[in-house]
């Protein structure tokens, strides 16, 4: 039975109970982070933690815990999950009070964590690549915050699994923000092609390692705009996050990204992600 933690107890999944007039419920007031653990060692804890301050401050709602208390939960929940590499999801809502859309005072926020056993892209995917959509990016103007109000990204996702293919790739003013669930990068003559962080798109913990092994191991890339016209003539084009990785997308609205097939710079990324997953992940701390 999986253990959670609601408010200062942990307590089985089944039992975990939140008020009906939580405005996380009722407004979607609230935030998330999701924190990939491999061998029960959480990575880059203090970067999430640093995102979901950020998304905190963003809804302007006070962070109920200081880093260590984070840290503290968060190892007991790993603890008591049966796997080893886990995802873990932690939520923090404004609290219970009378349906009201401005704040309400004095009211205690809801904290909620749960672990999940942590999935990674099946052997098809990586070997031959995903298909994609693509559609306009019509979610509010700031992405950068990680909101629980999620039902843009739910209908623009959908997209996508109503053609048959694994993400669908958005468009804003002609240019390439993000995936519906991923960051998107793009190849093309042998560059990899990043878009800048900022308010329409959310930054990536992945996106940040995928960049780092690109300077670390030599391979050329620019952070910048990306236009619709480059994207959609691409060699390759890649989806990251922590249980994608990095996938190759293979097809882009049925036609095919460069070959179709993954490419070359894809497999040297994927390699090096691999080799850094087994070495720094996992030694995570």
């Amino acid at each position: 039975m999986a253990l959670v933690y609601l408010n200062g107890e942990y307590l089985p999944l089944e039992e975990a109970k939140v008020p009906v007039l939580d405005r996380g419920f009722i407004f979607g007031d609230g935030v998330y982070e999701v924190i990939p653990v491999y061998n029960r060692r959480p990575f880059r804890l203090s970067e999430h933690l640093r995102r979901l301050q950020h998304s905190l401050d963003g809804i302007r709602l006070a962070n109920p815990h200081r880093e260590a208390e984070w840290a503290e939960r968060i190892g007991r929940i790993v603890a008591a999950a049966e796997t080893e590499d886990q995802g873990v999801y932690l939520q923090v809502t404004r609290g219970p009070a009378p349906r009201d859309h401005a704040f309400p005072n004095a009211v205690q926020p809801t904290v909620f964590i749960m672990s999940n056993p942590l999935s990674t892209p099946p052997r098809a995917a990586v070997e031959q690549g995903v298909a994609a959509v693509t559609a306009v990016d019509n979610r509010w103007l700031r992405c950068d915050i990680k909101a629980i109000a999620l039902l843009p990204n739910v209908l623009l996702r959908q997209l996508a699994v109503d053609a048959g293919c694994a993400e669908t790739v958005l468009l804003r003013d002609g240019f390439l923000t993000e995936g519906a669930a991923s960051n998107i990068f793009a190849v093309r003559d042998g560059v990899i092609l990043a878009p800048p962080k900022s308010n329409l798109m959310l930054p990536g913990i992945t996106y940040d390692v995928v960049l780092e092994i690109a300077q670390a191991k030599g391979f050329a890339h620019e952070v910048r705009q990306v236009s619709e016209a480059e994207l959609r003539g691409a060699d390759e084009i890649w989806q990251t996050s922590s249980t994608k990785e990095v996938t190759a997308v293979v097809r882009l609205d049925g036609q095919p990204v460069g070959t179709g097939k993954p490419g070359p710079v894809f497999w040297r990324m994927h390699a090096a992600y691999q080799d850094y997953k087994q070495t720094v992940m996992r030694a995570a701390s």
